[in-house]
């Protein structure tokens, strides 16, 4: 995934020229709003939010001079000689004057205004022309675009303050992470905030004030894409009223249920104990290749504890047999787990220059796209289509499908208000241990004892020679077995913070000093919604759960790829033979990275699982004009047998096209739901 990464889209665009791809013109388009993300500050719910509106402006474009299909925000039709060149222009116009106001008070726009006015430079086209009126496609994309900017001023993201919280306040007090322990959180089943003299965004943006406030716990109210009213449940927290969409339930409390305690702190072991993995030093090495990685069958969340590797790490997946595209077995990858821990935890971390989260899964679609043996055949069927076509329907749907996630898990985060690793590791660890009252520092709310992770420091322990010698004068207190932290990194380029025997109070999760965890709740993950949302579209997108090739690649270079410790310490390839694959890996980076428990994470999943196909779908009806017209399967605006026969041979095929009242489920109902839109008519 790295033959076309470059700092400048003018660069990639013309190494895509001398490698002989051919990109269409929302491709460049599209390249320009990764750029401005990445230098952006790392907002995910509202680039989401860009990367949907965006995708609509495209597609609407496109779709003005394509009978037959429906508009999302602007409904307009037109004609023109030389269709192809019409669209690209309309589309410029509407890309053009979209990006230059959403990233107007951006610290991208330095940068990136220059970047946008020499590519409307390249295609020929006059930036001064601003007009609305008239029936050029450059007034046409003038008017896409001011109809996307009205709408987003009425969607509920507050964009006109900035997207500032309106009521949502924490109720912990923040924690001082450069100091020990976490002696003030009032609850520790709610969010903490951190204080830092000065906070460095995922995007590598300081923050002078020391840390904003939780990122868009509002979010729910935002207007989505394909979700509808069955998505949604209403909700009483602190005096306010909460949407909360695709409403996984409660996360587990640490509230003396002991049921509810043991889930609660299991999944913060985890954490620890995979803490201690960051260090190439240990000597541990395995196959990280398809062969041994990947094929995880989701679990249940009442499996959650067989599913997770809690000492070694990693899934209960058993990889695969063979490359399906090859016949052949995939070629075995032995590198450190230190290492392979180190980079995917950094890699999906996106992390500074990023194009955070829903971005990032832009650019895996560009990267198939771009792979020699992906064939341009939508759903895997039919014909090939040209790269304009295939880029914009893709767009929408990835695009649909990111907005949907944002909002669904931001709305699980603002009303859950969960706390992160750092605030709920340390707090327990403040107050001792749980597993034996009669050992020293006993505390019911403290964390369970894992010999060799997890321990009591004793004068034992800390006598000359023994395991917490340096330790000693804490007798008493938990010490665990875990990345040491940026304290033991002065100079990022050549040192490594490795693991050892720390004081819990000082626990750090594999983070930037600058940083430490995001600025919002940890229930749920949104890199486990976003990505296996992402997946799922993938899959349906492409007609293949695999990869093109059956294998997708990312290389880390030795000594080059980690950012804020050296390493990794040899080449290493993050391999996945299915976008699943991809999307597991992503949702155990953030384990690893200390960002999520396990509680965080399959929620996330079951939560993507549904988003995708619903996102899809719905893109699906824009393409084939069902938005308007429901019943119209054939589509011509007018209904008939012959529409009546569309529905059955795709019912009976279990196309979710089908699926009239989307519950990603055919039955009787959808059957209903034909007949009463049949009988509705077209408007």
């Amino acid at each position: 995934m790295r033959p076309l990464e470059h700092q400048s889209a003018a660069v990639r665009r013309d190494l895509a020229e001398q490698l002989g791809i051919e990109h269409s013109v929302a491709r460049m388009w599209s390249e320009l709003l990764l750029d401005s993300i990445r230098r952006d500050f790392a907002r995910p719910t509202i680039h989401s939010r860009n990367l949907y509106h965006t995708s609509a402006a495209m597609w609407d474009a496109w779709a003005a001079f394509e009978p037959g299909t429906d508009q999302v925000f602007h409904n307009e039709t037109m004609i023109a000689d030389d269709v192809q060149l019409a669209r690209e222009e309309a589309i410029s116009y509407a890309m053009y004057r979209i990006l230059r106001h959403r990233f107007a008070l951006s610290p991208a726009a330095i940068e990136m205004y220059p970047e946008y006015d020499m590519l409307m430079g390249e295609l020929g086209y006059d930036i001064s022309i601003t007009d609305t009126a008239g029936d050029t496609p450059a007034a046409l994309g003038n008017r896409i675009a001011e109809s996307v900017i009205q709408f987003g001023l009425t969607d509920g993201s507050n964009e006109q303050l900035d997207y500032a919280n309106l009521y949502y306040e924490p109720i912990n007090p923040p924690l001082l992470p450069d100091f020990p322990g976490n002696p003030d959180m009032l609850d520790p089943n709610r969010w903490q905030p951190l204080a830092l003299e000065f906070f460095v965004d995922q995007s590598g943006n300081p923050i002078p004030t020391g840390y904003p406030d939780f990122l868009s716990p509002e979010w729910g109210e935002v207007t989505p894409f394909a979700m509808d009213q069955d998505d949604v449940q209403i909700k009483q927290r602190d005096g306010f009223t909460w949407q909360i969409w695709h409403d996984p339930g409660d996360p587990p409390y640490i509230n003396g249920e002991p049921a509810e305690d043991l889930r609660y702190k299991w999944g913060y072991e985890v954490v620890v104990t995979w803490s201690s993995h960051l260090d190439p030093a240990t000597g541990t090495m395995i196959d990280i290749s398809p062969a041994t990685f990947g094929n995880a069958p989701l679990p249940l969340i009442a499996e959650e504890t067989d599913f997770y590797d809690k000492l070694n790490g990693g899934d209960w997946g058993e990889g695969y047999d063979v490359n399906p595209s090859t016949g052949l077995p995939y070629e075995p990858q032995m590198v450190p787990l230190g290492d392979y821990a180190r980079v995917l935890a950094e890699f999906w971390a996106d992390g500074p220059d990023s194009e955070t989260p829903p971005g990032h899964w832009f650019s895996v679609l560009h990267y198939v796209t771009d792979h020699p043996e992906h064939n341009g055949q939508f759903m895997g069927q039919g014909p090939v289509l040209d790269p304009l076509e295939y880029d914009v329907k893709s767009y929408l749907a990835l695009g649909g499908g990111m907005h949907d996630s944002a909002i669904s898990a931001w709305s699980v985060k603002g009303y859950y208000d969960y706390p992160r690793p750092v605030s709920s590791i340390r707090y327990m660890c403040d107050r001792g241990q749980c597993s034996d009252p009669n050992m020293p520092s006993f505390h019911p709310e403290g964390i369970n004892l894992i010999p060799d992770y997890i321990e009591v420091v004793t004068t034992e322990t800390t006598a000359p020679g023994e395991r917490h010698a340096h330790l000693a004068g804490s007798e008493g207190k938990i010490a665990v077995k875990a990345w040491k932290g940026p304290d033991f990194i002065n100079d990022p380029d050549t040192d490594v913070a490795g693991v050892g025997w720390i004081l819990a109070d000082n626990w750090w999760p594999y983070q930037r000093p600058s940083f430490v965890s995001p600025p919002f709740a940890g229930y749920v993950s949104g890199h486990s919604v976003f990505s296996r949302a992402a997946a799922e579209i993938m899959s349906m997108l492409t007609g293949s759960e695999y990869f093109p090739g059956g294998m997708g690649e990312f290389e880390a270079p030795m000594n080059e790829f980690l950012v804020f410790e050296d390493g990794p310490s040899m080449d290493i390839t993050l391999q996945w033979a299915k976008y699943a694959d991809a999307s597991d890996q992503t949702s155990l980076s953030r384990i690893w990275g200390g960002i999520h428990p396990p509680a965080d994470d399959l929620p996330g999943r079951y939560m993507g699982l549904d988003i995708g196909p619903e996102a899809f779908t719905e893109a699906r009806r824009y393409y084939n004009g069902l938005k308007s017209c429901p019943a119209d399967f054939m589509p011509d605006s007018t209904l008939n047998f012959y529409d009546v026969s569309g529905f059955i041979v795709r019912y009976l095929a279990g196309d979710l096209l089908a699926d009239m009242n989307g519950d990603l489920h055919l039955d009787a109902m959808d059957v209903m739901d034909f007949l009463n839109s049949y009988s509705d008519g077209c408007p």
